[in-house]
């Protein structure tokens, strides 16, 4: 019998799921489901246009004739309202209701919203999909003082488009240092002075208490908990993502800060499975549930639960490790696997723009950061995919040249 298949999100996660389907079953039902109005664009590149550095056309990856090729049917602007497991059907807005054998949830998330007065005043930024980074590449091409809020890898993204527009931005940040959870004050400081070089000032200690507006409705400044005022005319604001799940209620599915799934992507509801951001998953290095934004990490996932879906006689475990990489600066910056998640920290400077932190639980890499010089990452990766043993043998991991034999003569 011919299966069907529905996929809500049409993300990177959701779009690399279709594509695998179609491949391992030619003749399945597929469908595929986002309130977004345009289909697949690159969320990586959108910080390039938004900065003024890139036009439109790079940053799409499909069209709608790309799904047509592939007898996919997309469902551009459409909501979905409900999923009833029992009856393995979804509905949507527009009151149709779309029968599945199997369905992939990979909606995502949308920005947090800040909770305080006036957070959502005209000139203020949350940035996600294409359409903000439209809007955000309008305002900040015009403003002359900004705010930024948010000291992790998408709010250096606002402060970059600042820089790169010109504004002289403010960048607040709860805490002593960018991304504190990750960096100790010697890694984050090459951070902060790349930051001070394009023109943004880091704020410790910080944060917003509220926002002020003019008779328009449009921000005018921020006030921190301090009591300081930052003139702004254009803000941007990345503390997190709320996982799109609302319209799951009732449908039984586990969740835990996220929707829970093993190593093969299923859920704990039969014929229900979650990729990409909004998933925790079972991390097979890791040994235990962790959750990751990253663009590979959500390719990846798509991909195995594609395959998971169409043979879950034989079904295929997600084993990855994640990076992420930040291009504004001079100098690189790249981060993977789980650098929060560490019992135990190794790091070294060697310059000022180049340092290393590698973070070790239960005496195996679980991640780690690197600036300047990318090139051990491959050797770290390697060492954290096959759970190698480092315990008291740690310094070889931040040698300038990390030589793998090293550790393997002395275990």
């Amino acid at each position: 019998m011919t299966q069907s298949y529905v996929i809500i999100g049409d993300g990177i996660s959701g779009s690399s799921a279709a594509e695998t389907l179609r491949e391992k079953d030619p003749d399945a039902d597929i469908t595929v489901v986002t309130d977004e109005g345009e289909p697949l664009y690159n969320r990586i590149l959108i910080k390039e246009f938004a900065k003024g550095k890139l036009p439109e056309a790079p940053i799409s990856i499909h069209d709608e004739g790309w799904y047509e090729e592939r007898d996919i049917t997309l469902s551009l602007n459409t909501h979905v309202t409900g999923v009833d497991p029992e009856g393995h059907v979804v509905h949507t807005h527009e009151g149709d209701d779309l029968e599945y054998d199997k369905l992939l949830i990979a909606t995502g998330g949308t920005p947090t919203q800040l909770p305080v007065e006036n957070s959502d005043a005209e000139g203020i930024h949350h940035f996600w999909t294409f359409q903000d980074a439209r809007k955000i590449e309008e305002d900040a091409s015009e403003a002359e003082k900004g705010v930024v809020v948010g000291a992790g890898l998408l709010g250096i993204d606002l402060a970059a488009i600042c820089g790169a527009q010109e504004v002289d931005g403010k960048y607040l940040m709860r805490g002593n240092r960018w991304w504190r959870y990750a960096l100790s004050l010697d890694g984050a400081e090459i951070i902060h002075e790349g930051l001070r070089e394009k023109g943004v000032t880091p704020v410790f200690d910080s944060g917003v208490d509220r926002f002020e507006v003019d008779d328009s409705g449009r921000v005018t400044a921020a006030i921190d908990p301090n009591g300081e005022r930052f003139e702004a005319d254009f803000v941007g604001i990345a503390i997190g993502l709320d996982f799109n799940t609302e319209y799951l209620r009732g449908a039984g599915l586990e969740e835990d800060g996220g929707i829970v799934v093993d190593e093969y992507m299923q859920t704990s509801v039969d014929d229900i499975y979650a990729s990409g951001d909004l998933t925790r998953f079972y991390d097979t290095i890791l040994g235990e549930y962790a959750q990751n934004g990253s663009w590979g990490s959500a390719k990846e996932q798509g991909t195995i639960a594609a395959t998971n879906m169409v043979n879950d006689d034989e079904s295929e475990a997600f084993r990855w490790v994640s990076s992420y990489s930040i291009t504004h600066f001079d100098f690189p910056f790249l981060s993977f696997g789980h650098p929060t998640l560490g019992d135990e920290y190794v790091e070294r400077k060697y310059s000022d723009t180049e340092w290393r932190r590698i973070a070790i639980k239960d005496g195996k890499i679980v991640g780690g950061v690197l600036i300047g010089d990318l090139a051990p990452q491959t050797r770290l990766k390697k060492l954290m995919r096959e759970e190698t043993d480092v315990s008291g043998q740690t310094d070889v991991l931040i040698e300038e040249e990390i030589d793998l034999d090293d550790l393997a003569v002395s275990q």
